[in-house]
Formats: C-alpha cells, sequence, structure tokens
C-alpha cells in the first residue's frame, strides 16, 4: 500500500474538516430563519443525527484502540484520520440537535427514522448495522501487530458498511440541505475507504468479512 494514497485519505480528511466549520454554520442560517421548519424529535433529521453520532463514536473508540496495538503507520495514519473525522462529524451532529432544540436520546429503536427499528437486536453492543459487538472491541484490545491490524480492518470495513446505508437513508429521507450533503459526504469518502482498507487487507493475507 503507497504511502501516497495514505497521504491522500489524509488530505481527503482534512478537507472534510475544513468544510465542517462551514456546514455547521450553514445548518444554522437554514434552521434559524422564521419561514424554515425546525426538524421534528422523531423526523429523519433528527433520527440520523443520534444515530450517526453514536455509530461514530465507536469508530473513534475502534480507532485509537488500534493506533496503541500497533506501530504500522499506514494504520495508525488511517485509524488517526478516520477517528479525527469521525469525531468532528459527531460534534456537528450532537450541535445539530442543541441547535434543534431536540432531544439527543429518544425512547424509539435505532434505526427506525429508516424503519427499520428492529434490524439490529443490540445484543452484545451491536446497536446498530455494522457496529462490532463489545465481545470484539475487547478482544481487539487483547490483541497486536498484524492481528490487532487484520481486526481492526474487517470490524472498520463492516462498520462502514453499515454507515453507508445509514448515510444514504439521510441522503433519501432528510429534508435539511446540509445534512443530506454532509450525508452524501459520508457515503462518498466511506466508500474511498472501503476500497482503501480491502486493498490493505489483502496485503496482510485476509479478506474482509462476509
Amino acid at each position: 500500500m503507497s504511502r501516497r494514497y495514505i497521504g491522500w485519505v489524509a488530505g481527503t480528511a482534512a478537507a472534510v474538516l475544513v468544510a465542517a466549520g462551514a456546514i455547521t454554520y450553514a445548518v444554522a442560517e437554514d434552521t434559524g430563519g422564521p419561514d424554515v421548519r425546525t426538524p421534528a424529535a422523531e423526523s429523519a433529521d433528527a433520527g440520523f443525527a443520534r444515530d450517526m453520532a453514536v455509530h461514530h463514536q465507536q469508530a473513534v473508540e475502534m480507532s485509537y484502540i488500534v493506533r496503541d496495538r500497533t506501530k504500522d503507520e499506514e494504520v495508525r495514519r488511517l485509524a488517526y484520520d478516520i477517528a479525527q473525522t469521525q469525531a468532528n462529524q459527531r460534534g456537528m451532529l450532537l450541535g445539530w440537535l442543541d441547535l434543534w432544540e431536540l432531544p439527543k436520546v429518544s425512547a424509539e429503536p435505532p434505526m427506525t427514522w429508516m424503519g427499520m427499528g428492529g434490524m439490529a437486536s443490540g445484543k452484545d453492543g451491536a446497536l446498530m448495522p455494522g457496529m462490532a459487538t463489545n465481545t470484539e472491541l475487547k478482544r481487539l484490545g487483547s490483541l497486536s501487530g498484524r492481528q490487532a491490524e487484520i481486526l481492526y480492518l474487517q470490524l472498520m470495513t463492516a462498520h462502514h458498511q453499515g454507515g453507508v446505508h445509514m448515510a444514504e437513508g439521510c441522503v433519501a429521507k432528510c429534508t435539511v440541505d446540509v445534512e443530506k450533503r454532509l450525508a452524501q459526504g459520508m457515503v462518498d469518502s466511506q466508500r474511498s475507504e472501503i476500497e482503501l482498507m480491502a486493498g490493505m487487507l489483502e496485503d496482510r493475507g485476509a479478506r474482509p468479512r462476509p
């Protein structure tokens, strides 16, 4: 895996972070006018913001775990980029809920806003599609070197696949334009990272999980 390709991912993540502030201000403008309707508590806009904030938090957690479990610079750099990008986006999503004066939790099951409230059982911590279980996170923290790298790349690939599915749902169902644009950006960047991680797994003699 070339360092130039990893550098491209880092540059992409930096661009996302730079754009984040502009998107946040745009949301404030879009929802601050007297003629603009604030999303309802159980709307797709609010549901996506709540659920993706939780989904992103686990990606950040996994990324920091693997950075402590390997010395491989490519994996460490990818993990750092994912952690920084998703932590920033998580802050934006929670900030929008504050702006809209909506709760950050719901009595409804995750994914209800997509009409898929029963899709994930929540068993062993896997609350939404693609999320790792508590057992898998514990195992990641017990491994080191190439074993940790492979498990992280497999878990993060599945995590991104679930995240893409959710973001596509927001693109289809959300009504706040800048939130829809952020969701589309998630789709594009995470698909690129899925492709990148497939190559990194191949370099290590492994494959994504079926």
